[in-house]
């Protein structure tokens, strides 16, 4: 069974995107075509499925036009389910957001954060998208919920393909393009260890989205690397830096 990792893998994702644009690498998905990348700007229209995506980074000022100036966008969680709720109240909301059937949701235990997860198969979380496994992540101490995140991937659904999962990262990432996110926080098209962030962005309390596009990566002619997506990634985080997970107190070891 696959393990839900909390971190390292956002906090290192937050500190790379936090870095400043890579857009030199000229990562791109792959596609039927792949002509040299050019540098995406927050307010260019999204890729339609079949051409590639540049990579690079939104600013500051160019992102503030998909945000209202006093109405950031807030991230309390994934439809009914809550930042801060318990085991029970997370079941109740899977069960109204998907109909779903207590045996349907299954629970997962991490050993090595001692975080508690459950995981719930959705079909069709995005129309036509195809099968996504749920997981919700209970942290250490709270035991409330700190974490969604949903993945697309050959292994949540046998017939999803590169091209599926590149339609999904471009429909998501244009939906939250459009949702008012802190200007500073936004950030679109990076290229990190074995993928693209497709989106990050923040509340402002520090909640944060986060869409990656995972794949490997092809040295193709003048230096530009090509991606074949494998998977989707969307996280809700409650505390990407300091998450509530298990940690050696300093000076034990």
């Amino acid at each position: 069974m696959r393990k839900i990792y909390l971190v390292p893998a956002l906090v290192g994702l937050l500190t790379s995107v936090a870095a400043g644009p890579l857009a030199a690498q000229g990562a791109v998905p792959k596609q039927k075509a792949a002509p040299a990348p050019r540098a995406a700007a927050a307010g260019a229209a999204p890729a339609a499925a079949g051409t590639p995506v540049a990579a690079g980074a939104t600013s500051a000022a160019a992102a503030e036009t998909s945000a209202p100036d006093d109405k950031s966008k807030a991230i309390d969680g994934f439809r009914s389910a809550k930042f801060g709720m318990n085991e029970a109240d997370v079941r109740a909301a899977i069960a109204k957001d998907f109909g779903a059937k207590p045996d349907a949701v299954r629970a997962q235990d991490n050993a090595s954060e001692l975080t508690h997860s459950l995981l719930y198969s959705a079909p069709e979380l995005l129309p036509n998208g195809g099968i996504a496994e749920l997981s919700y992540v209970f942290g250490y101490k709270s035991k409330s919920l700190i974490q969604i995140g949903a993945v697309w991937s050959k292994g949540t659904d046998a017939a999803i393909t590169p091209e599926k999962l590149f339609s999904n990262a471009n429909i998501l990432r244009a939906h939250f393009l459009s949702e008012g996110f802190k200007p500073d926080s936004i950030a679109v098209n990076m290229p990190v260890n074995g993928g693209i962030v497709m989106f990050r962005g923040s509340d402002a309390k520090d909640r944060s989205v986060i869409l990656l596009l995972q794949g490997t990566f092809e040295n193709k002619d003048n230096n530009q690397r090509v991606l074949t997506p494998t998977s989707l990634l969307l996280f809700y985080v409650a505390d990407a830096k300091s998450p509530d997970i298990f940690k050696l107190p300093p000076g034990q070891f």
